[in-house]
């Protein structure tokens, strides 16, 4: 026999070693029933999926309570006049929102292109001008306001937009008003993560420690207006859940037979 040949004896030897190998191995099957996950389509560039909840599409503040004092110009929303909150509440969701700071930039410090997203009308994560703007790291741009900087500064410079994608777990409250689990955020700032499920210590104030008090399990978004002239545009939400299932049946293996058995 050649060496060439012999070497393709082998190769044909192993390939049938590694089918056998993995036609023969037992499956393992959780014995929990799946729902069929919902389909939906991801979003473009610059549009939300198709199962978002548009709160600013550029056209009107129609989602918004309290809005009529803020503007709209040239296809994008400007902060002035109070807070503004959603008109639909909120509990677990996915978040994304586009915001600019000024430009050019005014004021320095937390005076310089401060707004900021409240989750569930509560829990702030912060908007700030913190391209070449220094304050102090727990009030920055991406901070969860008194509690943590972000991992990192993702700012781009005033003018330019930068993006939330935020995924919120909201808190959960015993009939007591007791904490039963906390808050976390996962946050990226322009595609790069700055919160990586971080637990909450509580609400978000500027004049004491964080804390928790009861609240219902939905509560609105809000956008701060800080007095300075933030814009925001492609604003949407996804309501979110674990994927749902019953336990049918203890965990099992199947052979390639068909054979089950108790998994160990």
């Amino acid at each position: 026999m050649m060496k060439s040949d012999y070497g393709l004896t082998v190769l044909a030897l192993a390939v049938i070693v590694m089918t056998n190998s993995s036609t023969s191995a037992d499956e393992y099957l959780t014995g929990i029933e799946w729902e069929e996950p919902a389909i939906m389509e991801p979003h473009e560039t610059d549009g939300p999926p198709s199962d978002a909840i548009v709160l600013f599409n550029g056209k009107d503040l129609s989602a918004w309570n309290n809005a009529d004092n803020w503007k709209i110009e040239e296809g994008v929303m400007v902060a002035g006049g109070g807070d503004i909150t959603s008109k639909e509440a909120f509990g677990d969701c996915q978040l994304h929102i586009e915001w600019s700071a000024p430009a050019p930039p005014t004021g320095d410090g937390q005076g310089r292109g401060n707004s900021g997203v409240f989750l569930m009308n509560t829990y702030e994560i912060q908007v700030l001008d913190s391209f070449d703007n220094q304050t102090y790291f727990d009030g920055q741009a991406g901070a969860i306001y008194k509690q943590t900087p972000p991992e990192v500064n993702a700012m781009r410079p005033p003018g330019q937009w930068n993006v939330y994608d935020i995924i919120w777990t909201a808190p959960r409250f015993h009939e007591d008003g007791s904490l039963k689990s906390p808050a976390y955020m996962t946050a990226l700032h322009n595609g790069v993560l700055i919160l990586n499920h971080f637990e909450l210590l509580g609400d978000t104030p500027y004049d004491r420690a964080p804390r928790y008090a009861a609240h219902a399990d939905q509560l609105p978004i809000r956008l701060q207006d800080h007095g300075n002239p933030v814009r925001f545009q492609n604003i949407w939400v996804r309501n979110i859940k674990p994927a749902q299932g019953k336990q049918v049946r203890a965990p099992f293996l199947r052979n390639a037979q068909g054979e089950e058995r108790p998994a160990e």
